[in-house]
């Protein structure tokens, strides 16, 4: 088992490892499903590498008792007196540097036998000198007053100072209080939780003047063009472009909290997912800009059905952004995409058979923004419905009947049913059948006809082209006489008004030329009985 040094500083009191320690991060160890125990003591020999190795930590690490910690250095006896500072300096150094492969070390007292290394020495593991060389880390097989016990060599114990020199954060661990290097929750220093509000407020600060700035000189440039969205689109997106500053400020500030290789790694995943977050957050407010910009041009502003086109393809554009800033923020925080769209294949089988009505309403949503059968406000008819358009969504069509009843139907069903729109229409047809009583002469039906025909021709809004009255049957009990003919106009109340004039024009015609209008009759011939013979 591969653990960090900074790990074990809490697996040495019985704790599991902090939670974002097992963050993914681009060089962490995706977590396995059960943490494994930890090594047995009881198969360890007090005196073995791994033992003592274990206790130096919980010395130096945990309880800060250097004086007891430099018992596990070989020292020389002028050296004494620098015991507790070398191993104080060794322990940042082992922090910064070095994995500790705890459980490699031998539970045995004698060490290792099988490493190839001389009896009584081990080797802790190797930390890069200024050269990016293997500088090894060995424990030797050492006795005092107390007894026998491993200690790191004399060779390693002399480089320490050099490498705690090269330490990034060598400079704040001679600063400040030893109280405050101790180690609180999450493995961050007092002092680092201290500094961490202090940092936040900066990045904050520094963002919100470094965007202020920007939107500045942003908007001295587009004020200069003679459009108006991209001011709007500065408008919207400045509060995301503050944040985006803020996670670069804070990523700048990060190495002045010396975090630990561990908790660096996971600071900069999550500055780096917040970064991702902004971004997005600006694309998503950006859909709105464009929306209304798509919404103002001179095809769409005059036409019903490209605005709700337009509303329906802002929604599949948030939607859209929505799904791709979950995902980036994902791979961002260093979670296998892959796998989460492994599960997006999977959780689509299931939409498929569990949503599978709200899909089809959706598709046909799209189908009727693309084929415009009928338009925001139309007069329409729907297999039984009659009423004007009020309202097309994403899942279903709202039409206000004549009664003044609202009925929903789904898109889905709505794309495979009859629609009769008749907002589209460029003309009115007017068609009538007129009956005359049977006593109406020949001459008094021509005139008839051509009367009618006349007033019809003499309306202002008749379509001239076809204008039709002729006299057509024999009816059961009228002489027919049918009349069709349009009117231009798409309005019905117009057309109302315009089938009015002519009707009344046809009574004055009939009237004048002598004859009446017929009404269901029946004549009944009685047979009397045949004379008697």
């Amino acid at each position: 088992m591969r653990l960090p040094f900074d790990r074990l500083l809490w697996l040495t009191l019985a704790l599991g490892s902090p939670a974002w320690a097992q963050a993914p991060g681009p060089a962490a160890e995706p977590p396995s499903a059960a943490p494994s125990p930890p090594p047995e003591l009881s198969s360890e020999a007090p005196d073995s590498p791994r033992a003592c190795v274990r206790r130096y930590i919980e010395l130096a690490g945990v309880e800060g008792d250097y004086a007891q910690a430099a018992r596990y250095l070989t020292l020389e006896p002028e050296e004494k007196s620098r015991g507790p500072e070398l191993a104080r300096r060794l322990r940042a150094v082992l922090e910064r540097r070095i994995d500790v492969h705890l459980d490699a070390l031998s539970p045995e007292g004698e060490g290792a036998s099988d490493d190839g290394l001389p009896p009584g020495v081990d080797k802790l593991g190797e930390i890069p000198d200024s050269r990016g060389r293997p500088d090894p880390v060995f424990l030797v097989r050492s006795h005092d007053e107390v007894g026998a016990h491993w200690a790191f060599s004399r060779q390693t114990v002399s480089r320490v100072g050099g490498w705690y020199d090269a330490l990034p954060d060598r400079w704040i661990r001679e600063r400040i209080p030893e109280q405050l290097q101790r180690y609180g929750p999450a493995q961050l220093m007092w002092w680092q939780w201290l500094a961490l509000p202090v940092l936040l407020v900066l990045a904050l600060a520094l963002g919100r003047v470094a965007g202020a700035l920007t939107r500045a000189t942003l908007f001295r440039l587009v004020r200069r063009t003679a459009t108006n969205w991209d001011e709007r689109l500065l408008e919207r997106t400045a509060p995301a472009l503050t944040l985006l500053w803020a996670v670069a400020a804070a990523a700048l500030l990060l190495p002045w909290l010396a975090l630990l290789p561990g908790a660096e790694r996971f600071a900069r995943g999550l500055l780096g997912g917040i970064a991702t977050v902004s971004v997005f957050w600006a694309l998503w407010r950006s859909v709105d800009v464009w929306a209304r910009f798509l919404a103002t041009r001179p095809g769409v502003i005059d036409n019903p059905s490209a605005r709700s086109l337009v509303a329906l393809l802002r929604n599949f554009a948030k939607a859209f952004v929505a799904a791709g800033g979950v995902l980036a923020t994902l791979a961002a925080f260093g979670y296998p995409v892959t796998t989460v769209l492994a599960g997006l294949g999977i959780g689509g089988v299931a939409l498929a058979f569990g949503a599978q009505k709200t899909v089809e309403n959706l598709f046909g949503s799209v189908a009727l923004a693309v084929d415009q059968p009928f338009r925001l406000g139309d007069f329409v008819k729907i297999e039984d419905f009659v009423g004007n358009v009020e309202r097309i969504g994403m899942r279903s069509t709202q039409i206000r009947t004549l009664d003044r009843t609202l009925v929903s139907i789904p898109n889905g069903m709505l794309a495979d049913m009859r629609v009769e729109d008749y907002a589209s229409r460029d003309r009115i047809r007017l068609s009538c059948t007129i009956g005359l009583v049977y006593g109406t002469t020949r001459a008094q039906i021509e005139s008839i006809l051509a009367g009618m025909e006349q007033v019809l021709r003499a309306h202002a809004l008749i379509w001239p082209d076809t204008v039709v009255v002729r006299f057509v049957s024999f009816g059961a009990s009228s002489l027919d006489i049918e009349v069709m003919a349009w009117f231009r106009t798409s309005d019905y109340n117009v057309f109302r008004d315009c089938q009015q004039e002519v009707l009344f024009g046809f009574m004055r015609v009939v009237e004048e030329a002598g004859s009446s209008f017929a009404f269901p009759t029946r004549t009944v011939h009685v047979v009397g009985a045949p004379p008697a013979p």
